[in-house]
């Protein structure tokens, strides 16, 4: 889980429980996990940060990600200000709101749909070191 979550940052720490749901339409195929999150080290995500393409770091400083903006044209402007405060191209550290969550599963789901909602489903659920394999009704 990256920066996706950098907003409800605070809602995490207070109750890391969490469920990640993928979903395919075009194959009818689902996976859905459940279990707890935790903040990765800093370290991991300043390698992870300056692996990616520049400009997806200078986006990440202009970006105020999932709040309201008035025009586009706001965010272009603030990644150009950003590229001229940072005008090495080696040189560009990781911003303090920009980290990653590290998802531990307790339950992971998969759904294969099929014909008239004869669908398969396949649970698979942590206990301490064990995992238990039940099938499940559509």
């Amino acid at each position: 889980i990256a920066s996706c979550l950098v907003g409800s940052e605070m809602c995490i720490r207070d109750s890391p429980n969490v469920a990640l749901l993928f979903y395919w339409d075009c194959c009818e195929r689902q996976i859905r996990l459940e279990g707890q999150v935790k903040k990765i080290d800093p370290l991991i995500s300043d390698d992870y940060f300056a692996a990616r393409p520049r400009i997806s770091q200078i986006g990440a400083w202009a970006s105020e990600q999932s709040k309201s903006m008035n025009k586009r044209e706001e965010f272009l402007k603030k990644i150009e200000d950003f590229k001229k405060k940072y005008p090495d191209k080696k040189i560009l550290p990781r911003p303090k709101h920009w980290s990653g969550w590290c998802l531990n599963p307790l339950t992971i789901e998969f759904w294969l749909g099929d014909k008239y909602r004869i669908h398969e489903r396949l649970k698979y659920t942590k206990d301490s070191n064990n995992l238990k394999k039940e099938i499940l009704y559509p």
